[in-house]
């Protein structure tokens, strides 16, 4: 059964990378193939009797069983579509609020379960049955609107524009879509300002019947109790993580702390705190249960004590994930929690193993996507490793413990080999899914473990049910030891060598090293355990690629409305343009360009040059100087500017600078000197424009220069201006791209970065058609993702969302 389930797991992997879904008659043969695997058990005796075969027949049977599960399950999520000609249009929608709503600096977000679609324009719209709205407090320039509250539950009358799911598309990056799929969303939008009172957006209902909305009008409840007790303190968004499993509150600065020290995995409701709450719960339950609640009753004599402790339990953790959001970590210790209790409830005995991949079959079942998450690979991968290390080793545990004065220093001993076998156990995983290991995790898991688990959780969650002024003391003593846990993991995590990072491994690299871990943590006896580190080697000193000699690689970055460009020669990197801010915390530096570059291995860049000052340009600039050593950066911006204060070597952008790197050539084409002297130029009518020459093959970056400046280049370097390649002035506004200009540029390939149905409606369609017109080959990161260039003897490039297409696309 456990490799059955083994292979359930990686079936249902093996359909999330497919490009397009298996059809009716592909299932349909894809089942019959498992049932007759499945008849080969039963019916040929001899493979029946040999150990090896049946676990290849039950394994190979649990794939095309995970296979088609998740098929299925994907069709079915997929059925609802938004349709295109309804995107961008106002639809009067009846519903609830689905989900424990956000609140942050512009407004709010929150889940919507639709239950009426109104007729507009004389038609019904088909609208998904559950979308992700926001609701801002200004809206693009127009009138203020102010948010009203909003709890789980409530039914609402809103007027919202919709799009389908939509995201960015890099290598390395967060799938924004494939998460929205997941959780069922299947379009996106805000709800339109109500300005001339008329009611549009109401609330109807103060609370809707049910079983979801009164378990998220619970995790509201809580939320606004804790942060009612905590006003204004730094980390209440932490003791919310850990009693509602919200983490949204928690700011950028303390996770980069926190994963720098190996401790973010218990910063939210994880494994430990449901299966200690549950423990305790249980012998609470067990202690009162003997003694009849102090009764007459006899309740032991009804059923034995150890199973009505076990149910309560099981209850309990039960209640505690659906606080949590019912996350894959808080998932898979409930269904081990429950498969042990219903062991101990049948009598039946059972391996931890077949505990482990009977929560694994489970976790499959429900949510097949569950295998795209980090999350899923390292809460399974944690407790194999346990397991590995320690099953058919008890005796030797029970000799060196019985050796032992004090239970305490056996019990410390335990801990000190678990927390041994998790962190040497999860390395290759953890750089092949993070490309980087805390050095320091062992030390910060010490003492954040016992602190976390066994002190804030608890009393973060009996202060957050207590009357006040109980409630407030206890949440205040929970928030106190977070914050002298959060300053002594800042020291932690201020050493230099706290961190190892290397690119992201190859499939044979992390094989190599799983094998040497697997070595390493052996029993004791086995020969010369510590060449299991050999198979590390290849993992650690994995070094950053580079292009070859007279190679460049150009990558495009889908960093939606705005522009991001990574320029790399055998020998030099450096950015061009940074991408826009998305909110106060995010933005196209730390969201899109730092995982790309931390997967690539990159920790240093040779220069970045900074276009202009407009937000959807150098809005990422921050984020990357303060995590990247830069050793210079150009800009055209005013000397004032936080990034030109920032960086510690700055230049300014002029016409006529030139430099050569690898025999490839960067000449500055635009501003000219004179033109800081002007007052009256806009930010976009400066900015940098560099030309990059490879052989005989050119690209051309004109960040946001319009007519005028193109009509000026035209005058003064019409013979300097030709090139292959050329990034689309202003995302291809209107102003830009006169015919002129491209005429005199003769490009055969044109990149558009922009966002997707973005409020500009870049590239302007009369725009775009006259890049067609003239045969030049059109990409929009919009639709192709992030676009890869490799400048070799010709121009070769690759689309992300086509190179690694996925069914959850559609396209």
């Amino acid at each position: 059964m456990r490799s059955a389930l083994l292979g359930l797991a990686a079936g249902a992997a093996w359909l999330q990378m497919q490009a397009a879904l298996p059809g009716t008659y592909v299932i349909l043969l894809l089942l019959a193939c498992a049932a007759l695997l499945a008849s080969l058990l039963h019916f040929l005796p001899r493979l029946a009797g040999s150990a090896l075969a049946r676990v290849l027949v039950r394994a190979a049977c649990g794939a095309l069983a995970g296979f088609v599960w998740a098929a299925l399950f994907a069709h079915y999520y997929l059925q609802e579509e938004l349709p295109k000609v309804w995107e961008g249009r106002d639809v009067t929608l009846v519903g609830t609020v689905d989900s424990l709503p956000y609140r942050f600096e512009r407004g709010i977000r929150f889940n919507f379960a639709v239950e009426q679609v109104l007729p507009a324009e004389g038609e019904t719209p088909l609208i998904p049955s559950r979308l992700a709205l926001s609701w801002y407090g200004g809206f693009h320039g127009e009138d203020t609107q102010t948010v009203p509250g909003m709890q789980p539950g409530e039914r609402w009358q809103l007027t919202v524009r919709l799009r389908r799911p939509h995201g960015n598309a890099n290598p390395h990056g967060f799938d924004y879509e494939v998460w929205l799929l997941e959780q069922n969303v299947r379009a996106t939008g805000y709800v339109r300002p109500d300005r001339d009172a008329t009611g549009r957006n109401q609330r109807l209902d103060a609370f809707v019947p049910g079983f979801s909305n009164a378990v998220q009008r619970s995790r509201s409840w809580l939320r606004e109790r804790i942060v009612a007790a905590l006003p204004d303190k730094e980390y209440a968004g932490i003791i919310v993580a850990l009693v509602v499993g919200d983490q949204r509150a928690i700011s950028q600065t303390d996770w980069k702390v926190f994963n720098r020290t190996g401790i973010g995995h218990l910063i939210s409701i994880s494994g430990l705190h449901i299966t200690m709450v549950a423990g305790l719960f249980a012998g609470l339950f067990q202690f009162l249960w003997r003694r009849s609640f102090f009764t007459r009753a006899q309740l032991p004599l009804l059923l034995p004590s150890q199973k009505a402790a076990a149910l309560a339990g099981v209850a309990m953790a039960l209640v505690y994930v659906l606080l949590a959001g019912f996350g894959v970590p808080a998932q898979r210790t409930l269904y081990m929690l429950s498969v042990v209790a219903a062991a101990l409830w049948f009598d039946r005995l059972t391996s931890v193993s077949h505990v482990l991949c009977a929560a694994l079959g489970i976790v499959i079942l429900l949510d097949p996507w569950a295998v795209l998450w980090p999350g899923f690979w390292l809460s399974f991968g944690a407790v194999a490793m346990i397991l590995y290390a320690s099953v058919g080793r008890v005796e030797a545990k029970r000799q060196i413990s019985s050796g032992m004065s004090h239970s305490w220093l056996a019990g410390l001993a335990t801990a000190s080999r678990t927390q041994y076998a998790v962190t040497l156990g999860l390395v290759p995983l953890t750089m092949l899914l993070f490309g980087q290991i805390s050095l320091i995790s062992p030390i910060a898991n010490a003492l954040a473990i016992p602190l976390i688990s066994f002190i804030v959780t608890p009393l973060s969650l009996v202060g957050s049910v207590l009357p006040a002024p109980l409630s407030g003391w206890l949440l205040h003593a929970a928030h106190w030891c977070v914050a002298w846990l959060a300053l002594a993991m800042e020291w932690l995590a201020g050493f230099p060598a706290a961190v190892w990072a290397a690119p992201l491994p190859p499939w044979w690299i992390f094989a190599g090293a799983v094998l040497g871990t697997i070595w390493l943590l052996a029993p004791r006896g086995w020969p010369l355990r510590w060449l299991g580190t050999v198979g590390w080697l290849p993992l650690l000193l994995n070094a950053p690629t580079f292009p070859k000699e007279g190679e460049m690689w150009v990558t495009a970055f889908d960093v939606g409305q705005g522009t991001a460009l990574l320029i790399e020669t055998p020998t030099r990197r450096f950015l061009y343009d940074t991408g826009p801010v998305y909110t106060p915390e995010s933005d196209g530096g730390n969201r899109v360009i730092l995982p790309y570059l931390k997967a690539r291995g990159i920790t240093r860049l040779d220069g970045m040059i900074i276009s202009h000052s407009d937000n959807d340009h150098s809005g990422g600039a921050l984020s990357l100087l303060a995590e990247l050593q830069v050793d210079w950066v150009a800009s055209s911006m005013d000397l004032t500017n936080p990034i030109v204060t920032a960086a510690g070597e700055h230049r300014r952008c002029t016409a006529g600078q030139a430099w050569a790197w690898d025999g490839i050539q960067f000449a500055m084409l635009h501003p000219t000197a004179a033109s800081y002297d002007n007052s009256h130029w806009k930010p976009n009518a400066r900015s940098c424009t560099l030309k990059i020459t490879h052989g005989n093959i050119a690209m051309l970056l004109p960040g946001d220069i319009e007519r005028a400046q193109e009509a000026e280049l035209l005058e003064s370097q019409a013979d300097n201006l030709q090139a292959t390649i050329l990034l689309a002035p202003h995302h291809g506004s209107g102003t830009s791209s006169t015919e002129a200009f491209l005429r005199a540029v003769k490009p055969e390939l044109a990149v558009f970065q922009v966002g997707y149905r973005n409020r500009y409606h870049h590239p302007k369609q009369e725009v775009f058609d006259r890049y067609g017109s003239m045969d030049i080959h059109r990409l929009r990161s919009d639709e192709s993702g992030a676009v890869t260039i490799q400048f070799r003897e010709h121009v070769e490039f690759t689309e992300y969302r086509i190179d690694h297409a996925r069914y959850w696309y559609g396209r």
